[in-house]
């Protein structure tokens, strides 16, 4: 099967990750769209979602959000406090296909200022 360019750049940059996993560190994988961002933390041994968190969901869509940069600061900031509360400190980021920059790089330093050690 032949993948294009976006999904080998996933799969090798997720691929990788899945390899290095270690059982006290999982795995935060993130989606981003045109309006909304998504992350979710997961545990490859178990191959379950902990937590995650999303724009779309209800209190951050009532939420009077000017632009998109803002909207990942308080996905971040949710994604956060939740981990905070199971003890999940140390993960590994897994930007799949999106580049360090923009609007990952906001959420990427946002979870650090909260905690969150990768």
């Amino acid at each position: 099967m032949k993948l294009n360019t976006s999904k080998r750049k996933k799969f090798r940059v997720t691929n990788k990750l899945k390899k290095i996993a270690k059982a006290g560190r999982f795995r935060l994988s993130i989606f981003r769209s045109t309006k909304n961002i998504s992350a979710q933390i997961i545990d490859d041994t178990k191959n379950i979602t902990l937590l995650s968190a999303s724009s779309v969901e209800k209190d951050i869509k009532e939420s009077k959000t000017k632009n998109k940069s803002e909207l990942s600061v308080i996905v971040a900031e949710k994604l956060a406090k939740k981990a905070q509360e199971k003890k999940i400190s140390k993960i590994y980021f897994d930007r799949g296909i999106y580049k360090y920059h923009g609007r990952v790089k906001i959420f990427a330093e946002t979870l650090r200022k909260n905690g969150m050690d990768f």
